[in-house]
This record gives C-alpha cells, sequence and structure tokens, in this order.
C-alpha cells in the first residue's frame, strides 16, 4: 500500500519527469533543426544538444528507478541493479561534464583577462572541450569497470561466500564510492572555479567601465551577468543533486527507507528538469524559439 507522502513524492517525480523531457527534446530538437538547415553548429548548441540527450536519459533513469521501488521491488535482481547503475553512471557523467563544459566554453568566450596562457586557451577553446570530453571518457570506462566488479563482488557477497573475497570486495566497494564521488566533485569545483573568474573578470570589466566613464549596462556586462547566472543555476541544482545521490546511496545501501530513496529520486530530477528550462531562458534563440511556440500553441 502506498503511503500519502510516497504519492506526493511520486507525483513531484513524474511532474519533474515530463517537465525535464520537455525542456530536453525541445533543446535538442530546435538545435537539430537548425544543424539540418545550416548545415553546421556552434560549439555551444553541440553541447547544448549533447546535455539535452544525456538528461533525458538522465530522467528515464530515474523514472525506471522509481518505478521499481514503488511498484516492483524484485526488479532489482543482480544483474538489473549493475545495468541500471553502468546506465546511470553513463548518462550522469555525460550530464555533468557537458555542463561543465558549457561553463568552461562561458570562461572563455566572455572573460577578459591579458594572461598569455589565457589567451592562448581562448584560441583553442574547441580543442580543450573536445580533450576534456574525451579525457572524461577514459575515466567514464574505468568507472564502468569498477561498478561491474563491485556488483558481481557484492553479489557474491549476498550468497554468503565469506571468504577471502570479503576484503577484497570491500576494497572494490570503497573504490567504487570514491571514483563515483569524484566523477561529481571534480566537475562542481571546475564550475565553481568557472564561476570565481567570471565574476572577477565583470568586476575589472565594470572598473574599467567606470574609469572611462561609460555606463555600466553595455553588451560586454549583459553577458557575464547571463553566463554567470547560468553557471550559478548549474551550481546549485548540481548541489542538490549530490545531496540526491548521497541520500539515495546511503538510504539505499543500508537504511532501505523508500521514502527517504524518493525524497532523493525528486532532489535528483531537479537538476536534468530544471536547469535545461533555465538554459532555454539564458539561451536568445532557444528563448526566442520557446516564445514563438508558446505564442502558435495559443493562437
Amino acid at each position: 500500500m502506498i503511503s500519502l507522502l510516497q504519492s506526493i513524492l511520486s507525483i513531484l517525480t513524474i511532474a519533474e519527469f515530463f517537465l525535464g523531457n520537455f525542456a530536453n527534446v525541445f533543446i535538442a530538437l530546435v538545435n537539430c533543426i537548425e544543424l539540418f538547415k545550416r548545415q553546421k553548429i556552434s560549439i555551444a548548441h553541440g553541447i547544448l544538444t549533447a546535455l539535452a540527450v544525456s538528461r533525458i536519459g538522465l530522467l528515464w533513469l530515474i523514472v525506471i528507478n522509481w518505478y521499481g521501488i514503488v511498484f516492483n521491488p524484485d526488479l532489482y535482481s543482480l544483474e538489473v541493479r549493475i545495468i541500471i547503475s553502468m546506465a546511470w553512471t553513463v548518462s550522469h557523467h555525460f550530464s555533468n561534464w557537458l555542463a561543465t563544459s558549457l561553463s568552461i566554453l562561458y570562461l572563455l568566450k566572455i572573460a577578459n583577462f591579458s594572461s598569455l596562457l589565457f589567451l592562448h586557451l581562448k584560441r583553442k577553446v574547441n580543442r580543450i572541450i573536445l580533450m576534456i570530453m574525451l579525457g572524461t571518457s577514459v575515466y567514464l570506462v574505468f568507472c564502468l569497470a569498477l561498478i561491474n566488479i563491485d556488483g558481481k563482488m557484492q553479489g557474491n557477497g549476498y550468497e554468503g561466500n565469506f571468504t577471502w573475497k570479503t576484503k577484497f570486495r570491500d576494497i572494490m566497494h570503497l573504490s567504487n564510492m570514491t571514483v563515483f564521488t569524484l566523477d561529481g566533485v571534480i566537475p562542481i569545483i571546475t564550475s565553481l572555479t568557472c564561476f570565481v573568474l567570471l565574476i572577477f573578470s565583470l568586476w575589472k570589466h565594470l572598473k574599467n567601465m567606470q574609469l572611462s566613464g561609460k555606463g555600466s549596462q553595455d553588451p560586454s556586462t549583459k553577458v557575464h551577468i547571463r553566463a554567470i547566472q547560468t553557471v550559478i543555476s548549474f551550481l546549485l541544482l548540481f548541489a542538490l543533486s549530490i545531496l540526491a545521490e548521497i541520500i539515495t546511496v546511503w538510504s539505499f545501501e543500508s537504511l532501505r527507507i523508500e521514502s527517504i530513496i524518493l525524497c532523493g529520486q525528486v532532489l535528483a530530477a531537479l537538476y536534468p528538469s530544471c536547469h535545461s528550462c533555465i538554459l532555454i531562458w539564458g539561451n536568445k534563440k532557444l528563448k526566442q524559439d520557446f516564445l514563438s511556440l508558446l505564442w502558435q500553441v495559443r493562437c
């Protein structure tokens, strides 16, 4: 029997699922249509498209997990648990690192620093983004291998095998959790660094504008502010996502309290759904296309 709290949390999860899918499908469709029309796409819109696809997968996995918790707890056999964990890791990894790449792109495209290193990075921005995604993909393969080994070792433990494998199983599980944590911590530290540098760049720009006697509402200031708003929204929602992961993992591993796990699911779904809505509103082209769609629906 589903309790009232579980019903409320389930409604919130489904609402976030539909909102997030609408926002991410909209982003992907608009950019794909633009690609077919012009036969080219900017790196920013390419990242947004890949980010939208990864978040659609992430939202579906959250709903599958919700269904298994509420309606079909027997769904989680060892094989299914490993497959869902690996799929979650892939979607979550690309969602995090593509959003982080977007923060790096905003920094290199918008910020103004006289450092020779920064100017060199600014010229090589496309190559830097590609290297980041390729490098983190190698890390992802390592994560997936650890998840597979850890899952099988945990399964052996549940079957009653308490030989010398027990110590190795515990080491593998700790390694898996450490790698999983780093895959979340590194992107948020990188994005936080981009945020701080954007703030510093804006401060320098405003100071130069004051010294030259010009107003502060120039195009560069507006672009800085819009980029800062996008990055800070990512940081806040990503922090909630990490909190959700901690709640979900610890509850599933030890407490196994369904309501706490569902709370974690609600918080986890906020990140891929709400941040995509913010990206639409913060991108001039996506915002215009969205308002045009609303106008057509109203008419």
